[in-house]
């Protein structure tokens, strides 16, 4: 696939997981495909923290069904109803987790590029999440972001430093297929928004 395809084909992928185990290599090809992503002052202040044990996974999805409800609590009507239908994780469907995370000390304390702009560091870890999320399409596997928890309680079930931010915990594993339209758009939650609607030219 081209690197075109790839991206218009990855999917946040909750429902279609195996459980199948992945092919030899390939973790590590994806991994370090995250791994060379750009970051702010080479200061690569991610880390990757590969999750298999099944208990911690069943802890981090009662968690996660328990931020959905606090959720699903501030909807009302078709909205509600629509949400009730949407699968939000594949937890413990997928094959393993990974959860990737942000050092703000790393290459400090002076980190080329970011005097100005606090937050390049954390952008520098998206980079390596959509870099991990490429990767894993190119190689027909599913990935799903899970965004329904607190970073605090995620940073005590794994142990995570008090300075180190969880950024994404992320489901990987075989697939049964990616769907052709995202999750959201075919439970009508919202609709993509045209490239013509987000250009503008030399002013807002």
């Amino acid at each position: 696939m081209s690197v075109y395809d790839v991206i218009h084909r990855r999917r946040d992928v909750r429902g279609e997981f195996t459980g199948e185990p992945l092919a030899d290599g390939v973790l590590e090809r994806v991994l370090t495909a995250a791994h060379a992503a750009p970051s702010v002052g080479l200061s690569q202040p991610w880390d990757f923290v590969v999750i298999r044990d099944r208990e911690v996974r069943a802890h981090f999805h009662r968690h996660v069904h328990e931020e959905r409800e606090v959720f699903a609590a501030t909807l009302t009507g078709e909205e509600a109803e629509r949400f009730a239908r949407i699968k939000i994780d594949g937890i413990l469907e997928s094959t393993l987790s990974i959860v990737v995370t942000y050092d703000p000390e790393r290459g400090g304390p002076a980190v080329l590029g970011r005097h100005a702009i606090a937050d390049a560091g954390l952008y520098s870890v998206c980079l390596a999440v959509q870099n991990l999320w490429l990767a894993a399409t190119a190689e027909e596997l599913g990935v799903g972001w899970v965004s329904f928890y607190r970073e605090e309680f995620l940073q005590k079930l794994l142990g995570i430093p008090e300075r180190i931010r969880p950024v994404a915990w992320l489901c990987l594993g075989p697939v049964t297929r990616l769907q052709d339209v995202p999750d959201l758009e075919r439970h009508g939650w919202r609709t993509r928004r045209p490239l013509d609607a987000a250009l503008h030219q030399d002013r807002w």
